[in-house]
């Protein structure tokens, strides 16, 4: 499956799709990148005059970057149309901010796939090559009948 594939079978769009290139994909994980224009909406509200990128979304740009675009890579054989996704524990480690206009670089790495649930330890980078945050994320990845 070619990584355009992938990125048309997520189940997000914009303003809430985080993954800007698939850069590659195989059995065992993920590599995909990611631009925060300064202009998405949540920058506005994040530390007055100082915005930094949410914990949260760099979670979300971890979990479609490194999971569900992983996902659906492995179940390719079987999907028709885009799959159910649901996140089913995280616990990310947050070391340097992401500021609005940085790129930023995933990489996931399989743990395990079995019965529909995916794990996965993810890494996120800026253009420095330093590692902005870190951790595990798993979720279930359900074929819609």
């Amino acid at each position: 499956m070619e990584t355009k594939n992938i990125l048309a079978l997520l189940p997000y769009k914009k303003p809430f799709l985080f993954v800007d290139e698939l850069l590659s994909v195989d059995e065992n994980g993920t590599k995909a990148s990611y631009t925060y224009t300064a202009d998405l909406d949540f920058y506005r509200g994040h530390f007055e005059n100082h915005p930094v990128t949410p914990g949260v979304i760099l979670t979300e740009t971890m979990a479609q970057a490194g999971l569900v675009c992983l996902g659906i890579y492995l179940l390719r054989d079987s999907l028709k149309t885009t799959p159910e996704i649901a996140l089913t524990s995280t616990e990310i480690e947050f070391l340097k901010p992401v500021y609005p206009s940085e790129k930023v670089f995933i990489e996931s790495e399989k743990i395990y796939f079995r019965f529909g649930k995916l794990k996965c330890k993810v890494l996120m980078k800026n253009t420095a090559d330093e590692t902005v945050c870190k951790g595990t994320i798993a979720g279930m990845i359900l074929i819609k009948k």
